[in-house]
């Protein structure tokens, strides 16, 4: 069956809650994939941050093939050893610790709503109304993570949302001025993925938990889309010599196969009681394998150290090429935005894919890119070559 069907198949039986698929994608290996028609792409995007180790790794394969076949699910109700060993390395790996607690769930938009249960069990000191988001911001498109979200066209159409939840400029001017003892939690990204990859102040995290602190205010950091390793550490917290109160995960954690997570550091992680929240699904042995299977590969193979290198290369190689387009590229090791002087990211983009890159458009001023981790000298001479030539056909 040919690409066209296959499309209209879908727009005859999906909701049309995204807009149509550019291309419907039938298979991967490593970091390329092919359509329905065998045509080849190099992803650029894994899945938006999410295929850490590429497509169809060995690794993750042999763990979630082994995994199925012996047990799949057991409820909440159970526990299980793949469970509680991904618990352990995320533990280690975060350097929450002993003291650290995991709870796991089913997508980055789940652990944002545990995130946000988790700030109304703060209440030391009395009574905390108010919770801090930054503009700009994404965390999700369920009412509470939309609450979060600081991009009124996506909360318009589904107000009233969750009262009490306040925006601010990414300005440490800006939360001086808000934080107090009234304030249960202050919840930003490191890096602001949809915003188009767009860093904080280089001082704010170091800031925030100083104010956060102070104020008997719970840090916690959206690590959806920068955990990992995707920015040349397990997370981006650890370049900032910061210790948050807790972490939110998702996307890379398990290569593909949904997971979230909520890691709590300290005394954060006494808030929450028996039977006040749960998830079915989560930290299921399925998901839980796969999630140790691919923190195992990273290890192994020092992928995180890859990040790091490859995204340098990535840096030098788009701004040397000196295109007139380029203004800058923002972000850290595989986690990048190209900042462009025309809007023309959406244009760009489609011009990729008829190419066969695969890169995004989060806004049209930005080119998102952010590839699997085990991205190496070929496919990043492949990118140069694809991506010139995007900008050429951009031109």
């Amino acid at each position: 069956m040919s690409e066209t069907d296959w499309l209209s198949r879908y727009r005859a039986s999906l909701m049309g809650t995204i807009t149509s698929p550019q291309a419907l994608l039938a298979r991967g290996e490593g970091c390329y994939v092919w359509d329905a028609d065998g045509k080849k792409y190099l992803d650029f995007l894994a899945g938006i941050a999410v295929n850490s180790l590429g497509h169809a790794h060995p690794a993750l394969v042999a763990a979630v093939s082994n995994q199925i076949g012996t047990l799949a699910h057991v409820s909440n109700y159970f526990a299980s050893p793949p469970q509680i060993e991904l618990a352990e390395r995320l533990q280690r790996i975060s350097g929450a610790g002993d003291s650290g607690r995991v709870f796991f769930c089913n997508s980055g938009t789940e652990a944002i709503e545990a995130a946000l249960k988790l700030s109304r069990l703060n209440v030391a000191g009395g009574a905390r109304p108010r919770i801090l988001a930054l503009s700009h911001s994404f965390h999700g498109r369920t009412m509470g993570a939309l609450s979060l979200t600081g991009q009124a066209a996506l909360q318009d159409p589904f107000t009233p949302l969750i009262p009490g939840i306040e925006h601010l400029d990414s300005t440490v001017e800006a939360l001086e001025q808000a934080i107090g003892p009234d304030v249960a939690a202050l919840i930003l990204e490191p890096i602001k993925g949809e915003a188009g990859v767009v860093e904080l102040p280089e001082d704010y995290l170091a800031k925030a938990r100083e104010l956060t602190r102070k104020h008997g205010v719970l840090l916690i950091l959206d690590e959806i889309q920068t955990g990992i390793g995707r920015t040349g550490s397990w997370f981006a917290f650890q370049q900032f010599d910061i210790v948050p109160d807790a972490i939110v995960l998702a996307k890379g954690l398990a290569g593909g196969v949904p997971i979230g997570a909520l890691v709590t550091f300290g005394e954060a992680s006494t808030l929450f009681q028996a039977g006040q929240h749960g998830s079915t699904f989560g930290g299921n042995p399925l998901a839980s394998a796969a999630g140790n299977a691919v923190l195992g590969e990273i290890e192994r193979a020092s992928l995180v150290e890859n990040a790091a290198k490859r995204g340098i290369e990535l840096r030098e190689l788009i701004l040397g090429l000196g295109h007139p387009l380029i203004a800058e590229v923002r972000g850290r090791g595989l986690l990048l935005g190209v900042g462009l002087t025309k809007p023309v990211a959406k244009h760009m983009a489609d011009a990729a894919l008829e190419r066969g890159l695969i890169i995004n458009a989060p806004n049209d001023y930005s080119i998102r890119i952010a590839p699997p981790l085990v991205v190496g000298d070929d496919e990043i001479a492949a990118f140069r070559e694809l991506f010139t030539a995007t900008l050429e056909a951009t031109s």
